[in-house]
């Protein structure tokens, strides 16, 4: 919405980042809230029809990672079509980072552009085709390990928490951890 509800959508990001350390722990994917009381309700079929931005941002759990790519100027990107093979960190993954570091990544746009692309990797892969990978290059430049803990996949030093969450344009993965490139 043009005007007030820009502005507000910018407030709202911003008090997110604030109260960040304070966040409690949430399941990713949690309720949406959109449905009222009870009613049955298509989530998947929902989800597949919005872009990746769209389907972060209505799993209320990744606040920061959607006010970071638009401090980085990447929101037109990921709404793009892709497809994207997004590794998405939960808010609670950014609150796990040493104070300071994202109000230092959201003054440096370039650096930030940089730590968010190194979580896209350009096409749909999908958690079947991920176990067969050792690694992979993303939209940042640099490869990605990826390896098999027990049970768990890891992306670099991340877990993955849920796999294949279906977009219009592309695939979210859930990861525990924000990953970093290394210099």
């Amino acid at each position: 919405p043009p005007g007030g509800g820009e502005e507000f959508k910018m407030k709202k990001m911003l008090f997110v980042l604030m109260i960040i350390a304070l966040a409690a722990s949430a399941p990713a994917f949690a309720h949406c809230g959109a449905c009222g009381s009870g009613e049955a309700h298509n989530h998947a079929a929902e989800a597949a029809s919005a872009d990746i931005v769209g389907v972060a941002s209505s799993a209320g759990t990744f606040n920061t990672l959607l006010a970071a790519a638009k401090a980085a100027g990447l929101v037109d990107t990921l709404q793009s079509d892709g497809p994207f093979t997004v590794f998405a960190p939960t808010d609670e993954a950014f609150a796990n980072l040493p104070e300071g570091v994202v109000d230092s990544l959201l003054a440096n746009p370039d650096k930030l552009k940089q730590v968010l692309l190194y979580h896209v990797v350009p096409g749909k892969v999908m958690a079947s085709d991920v176990v067969g990978l050792s690694s992979a290059t993303t939209a940042q430049g640099s490869d990605i390990a990826i390896a098999i803990e027990g049970d768990s996949v890891m992306i670099n030093n991340a877990r993955v928490l849920k796999t294949d969450v279906m977009a219009s344009n592309g695939v979210i993965h859930v990861i525990d951890t924000v990953i970093v490139p290394s210099a």
